[in-house]
């Protein structure tokens, strides 16, 4: 059996957790080959996967791909913003590709990934793991064998939980939209994927409303400074000190955003005194209600699908894990993170007329991010099959089905801004016209 070769653009935390699943359990199927990102310790750190084989290493997308092609497939895990150009380039130099949600932070790149897939025949896999986890694959088995009937309505809850909203979307990366993406694109298009693949209908009408309201100044405790390294009155009973990355917020928050290098476990990771040094400068020092943050901490989608079917989603900080409620003709499936804390099961079904119920509990790999739900691992378990399969059917996620849970979340952040109820057919329509008249 040949192996797959691999390259990878952005060696961060989503390359790295990607790539330690495939060394660990499919070294007989894959090969690393080429490695590029400006931090030599991340390239360093996925290297050491492999106990065999040379990995050639890049600074840049550019540099990587300004030379011949040397893998048959591009993972492409870099930030947000960073998508659209190695992904085009690299389909052009005729590379399968293994794109990091989401797509882009642009809708028009979005559709002309879209187009250039078609184009050149390459295969583009989405990174929308959730499709690959136990609960949302049992989810969808579920509904497809017709135990709830016609799906009529589908409410589902996203709780990003208040630390990794303080993390990610107040200190960290995606903070600032216009630098990286909208919080319903940056973490809720996996839920805007999930939703559609349930109701397996067209999306015709969205509105939304959210705003970033707690994570503000108004809300800073009396005396607060700059950052929580500056001696802060409420230090001891505020949950978002940042000199908890020392202690109980250590692991795995700071490996992900701390010098590689300085966490390699091996080496005992990061002193207390290293990343107190890292606080007192870097953006994870400072103090939760005094960021340059936009991105809203609470958002509701509302959505019309192709006959009727409705969909609720709630995106909210203060919320621990997902939550799903499909609600059929027949009976009623509920499932996600606080229905198994409270009933024991992850999936309950309960008929309309008679009451009976039935629960699931599943089994998971979690490797990767617990959060989710083993799709890290399932997602990498099927790339072999899909990235040599011979059609388009025989992929799970492809850029061409994932095309329209980034029209949905662009269609609802247009909701969000405007207050316009938004037609999505003619949102995308006009989208298309104006890539047209480029």
């Amino acid at each position: 059996m040949d192996k797959i070769k691999i390259a990878a653009i952005g060696c961060g935390d989503r390359a790295s957790v990607y790539l330690s699943i495939l060394m660990k359990h499919y070294s007989d199927k894959f090969e690393i080959t080429a490695l590029a990102d400006p931090d030599e310790s991340r390239r360093k750190l996925i290297e050491s996967f492999q106990k065999e084989g040379s990995v050639k290493h890049f600074n840049s997308a550019e540099d990587l791909l300004a030379g011949d092609k040397i893998a048959d497939a591009l993972l492409i895990a870099t930030q947000d913003n960073l998508h659209f150009e190695p992904a085009y380039k690299a389909l052009e130099k005729g590379y399968n590709v293994i794109l990091e949600k989401p797509i882009s932070n642009k809708l028009d790149e979005v559709l002309i990934l879209d187009r250039k897939a078609r184009e050149t025949g390459r295969k583009v896999l989405i990174c929308h793991v959730l499709r690959y986890t136990p609960f949302y694959t049992k989810v969808k088995e579920i509904i497809d064998s017709g135990l709830i009937g016609d799906v009529i309505s589908i409410n589902a809850v996203e709780g990003v939980n208040a630390w990794h909203q303080s993390h990610s979307f107040v200190r960290g990366k995606w903070a600032k939209t216009k630098e990286s993406s909208p919080m319903i694109l940056a973490k809720s298009c996996h839920d805007m994927d999930i939703i559609s693949w349930i109701a397996g209908k067209e999306c015709e009408q969205i509105s939304s409303y959210g705003e970033l309201t707690y994570f503000t100044e108004k809300n800073a405790p009396e005396g607060a400074p700059e950052r929580c390294t500056d001696g802060c009155p409420a230090a001891d009973s505020c949950p978002y000190n940042a000199l908890l990355y020392m202690s109980e917020r250590r692991d795995p928050w700071l490996a992900v955003v701390l010098n590689a290098e300085k966490q390699n476990l091996e080496n005992g990771g990061a002193s207390d005194e290293e990343i107190l040094e890292w606080l007192k400068t870097g953006p994870w020092g400072r103090c939760v209600y005094k960021c340059d943050n936009d991105a809203v901490d609470h958002q509701v989608v509302n959505m019309k699908f192709k006959d009727d079917i409705t969909a609720v989603f709630t995106m909210t900080a203060f919320e621990y894990g997902r939550s799903l409620a499909v609600y059929g003709t027949k009976g009623t499936l509920k499932g996600g993170e606080v229905h198994k804390q409270l009933t024991g099961s992850d999936i309950t079904f309960m008929d309309n007329f008679t009451q009976e119920t039935k629960g699931w509990k599943l089994d998971y790999v979690n490797e990767g991010y617990d959060s989710h739900g083993g799709g890290d691992y399932g997602f990498v378990s099927t790339w072999y099959d899909q990235l040599s399969s011979s059609g388009e059917n025989e992929l799970h996620s492809s850029i061409h089905k994932s095309v329209e849970s980034h029209v949905m979340a662009w269609a609802a952040e247009e909701s969000r801004i405007s207050g316009d109820n938004i037609n999505v057919n003619e949102y995308l329509e006009n989208v298309k016209r104006e890539i047209d008249s480029k």
